[in-house]
């Protein structure tokens, strides 16, 4: 008597199921890496995470002109000290070490990260310190507000970067991931936040360093184990704990990404507001506007230019198309920039001589 058609149907499964596992882990075991080049590998990253004179200076270097780019905020200088990447390095070396339980890696590279952040911060809060300048750029703000972007930009680079090591014909992209991801910029403003007292800033610089740290050797730690470097079995509580740190981690990060969500969507309504509502704001335009989240309700300071004055019952108006569009009431403050008409006189004085009796 045969079996009824939902018992074959799931014995079929089963069957199947059984075959596609068993041929996947045989290639798992295939494309496990042999010992002799996982011992040259482990044994190339302790040289990479050595704590010595050559790595030094290239924190001390990298810090200086990273610090210096960023106080005068010049994009491409910091370019320069991002392409240098000495913490690139461990951080590498940290995410092998863990992943094949390598005591000795793991301790070399996290001594060796530790002090070469260490450096960074008290080298960029004393150059800091000695530059007394109170007013950060654009380059230094845009460090101190990460979000999940720089969680992904960081897990991608990671990826890419712990690959390029076992895989020759990558490895040219080491420059650019180093790039990518910017490692020594967000340590230096915490060292010029510590230097002006700017706890909120040196935070912030904190956690997007703490993102880089996190997704680089998480992706790391994945790149090697898809390159066949540690069974599974072994590397599933370090894998763990580090998925672990980096959700945890993009908690804030999430917070982070909806206010910058957000803060696109007010810039979209403010600027819908004054380019269409031609009657309330006839002549202003918008030079550019910051955001004060934590009031309560969230201010909003627009720098405008006009011929005419502002009037309270235009702030009023904009104040409720704003509540209607973003479904929050927001507190509006402008600071007004008078723009005047200048004309070439010598055209009035022709038009009077063409016509002295003017248009009578």
């Amino acid at each position: 008597m045969s079996k009824p058609f939902h018992h074959r149907f799931i014995d079929n499964l089963l069957f199947k199921t059984k075959l596609v596992y068993q041929n996947t882990a045989a290639k798992l075991a295939w494309h496990q890496a042999d010992r002799p080049h996982t011992e040259q590998i482990t044994a190339e990253l302790l040289d990479e995470a050595k704590l010595d004179i050559p790595y030094l200076v290239l924190v001390i270097s990298s810090c200086a002109i990273a610090t210096f780019g960023l106080l005068s905020n010049s994009a491409g200088v910091i370019i320069g000290a991002m392409i240098i990447a000495p913490l690139m390095l461990p951080i590498r070396a940290l995410g092998f070490g863990a992943l094949v339980g390598d005591s000795l890696l793991f301790r070399q590279s996290a001594i060796s990260l530790a002090i070469g952040v260490s450096i960074g911060i008290v080298l960029s809060c004393t150059l800091g310190w000695i530059a007394g300048i109170s007013s950060f750029g654009s380059e230094i703000l845009a460090r101190t507000q990460p979000t999940l972007l720089d969680l992904g930009i960081a897990v991608a680079a990671g990826g890419i970067g712990g690959y390029a090591k076992v895989e020759s014909k990558v490895s040219g992209t080491v420059a650019g991931t180093a790039i990518a991801v910017a490692l020594m910029p967000p340590v230096c403003v915490i060292g010029l936040g510590l230097s002006q007292a700017n706890w909120a800033f040196s935070w912030g610089a904190s956690l997007l360093f703490l993102t880089n740290l996190l997704g680089i050797s998480l992706a790391c730690m994945l790149a090697f184990l898809g390159s066949g470097y540690a069974p599974f079995t072994q590397a599933r509580k370090a894998l763990v704990t580090a998925l672990a740190l980096t959700s945890i981690i993009a908690i804030p990060l999430g917070f982070g990404f909806s206010q910058l969500v957000n803060q696109a969507r007010l810039e979209t309504s403010l600027r819908q507001a004054l380019l269409t509502q031609t009657e309330t704001f006839r002549r202003l335009g918008l030079i550019r506007f910051r955001t004060n989240w934590l009031a309560n309700p969230p201010e909003v300071n627009l720098n405008v230019y006009a011929q005419d004055p502002v009037t309270p019952r235009q702030v009023e108006l904009l104040e409720e198309f704003v509540q209607k569009q973003m479904g929050r009431p927001f507190t509006l403050i402008f600071e007004v920039s008078y723009v005047k008409e200048v004309r070439n006189n010598s055209l009035d004085d022709e038009n009077t001589r063409n016509n002295p009796m003017g248009n009578n």
